[in-house]
């Protein structure tokens, strides 16, 4: 199908190029998103007459656009998942997922503009596409991770995924502190118990 675009494609062609493309595509995307209207005689006439106007509302929306990707650029979403302890999910994160964690963060996004370059299967941080206009798109980093805590530890370095988190050694300090203060096997009298030595390691004067 011979249609007009009415907004830069990428890999396809500029706004007023009539390209061809296959049906499907045409009636499932390009017609029904006003990002295209069939390439008939009275189509390209009319685009014709209102290309300066098409050409203006594009460049009024690029700029809004380019205003929003300053803004949303370095943002960092968390998306948590259940995972194995390989750090598979038990399922996977699509596009609706990162659209609906940014909106959260306070923009307007929808599924259709976020782009993943796979779809998302296992912990960790990765980078993600959001075009928010045809000439205009923003990198923002996904976070994927089991807990709020997990996440902080991922941008922090820490691989989750392979176990590096060590377990926790407080209190451990104290409990090495102690068996200092006990005497030597050999210091203690015959039937001194632990409870009779005091904090010092000296056993009790009689």
């Amino acid at each position: 199908m011979d249609v007009i675009l009415l907004e830069r494609i990428e890999k396809l062609g500029q706004l007023g190029e009539v390209v061809r493309v296959k049906d499907g595509f045409a009636r499932n995307h390009l017609l029904p998103r006003r990002k295209a209207v069939r390439a008939t005689k009275d189509a390209r006439e009319r685009f014709e007459t209102e290309r300066a106007t098409l050409e203006k509302e594009n460049t009024s929306r690029r700029g809004d656009a380019a205003a929003e990707a300053g803004r949303m650029r370095g943002t960092k979403v968390v998306i948590v998942q259940q995972a194995g302890d390989s750090g598979q999910l038990y399922g996977a994160v699509r596009g609706r997922d990162v659209a609906a964690a940014v909106t959260e963060a306070g923009f307007s996004v929808d599924r259709k503009q976020v782009v993943l370059r796979t779809v998302i299967k296992s912990l960790g941080i990765y980078s993600v596409d959001v075009w928010l206009h045809a000439e205009e798109k923003v990198e923002i980093l996904v976070n994927v991770a089991r807990s709020e805590e997990e996440a902080r530890l991922q941008e922090s370095g820490v691989n989750v995924a392979k176990g590096d988190v060590s377990p926790s050694e407080e209190g451990q300090p104290e409990v090495e502190a102690l068996f200092e203060k006990l005497p030597a096997d050999s210091d203690l009298e015959s039937g001194t118990t632990l409870g009779e030595i005091n904090e010092d390691g000296d056993q009790p004067e009689e």
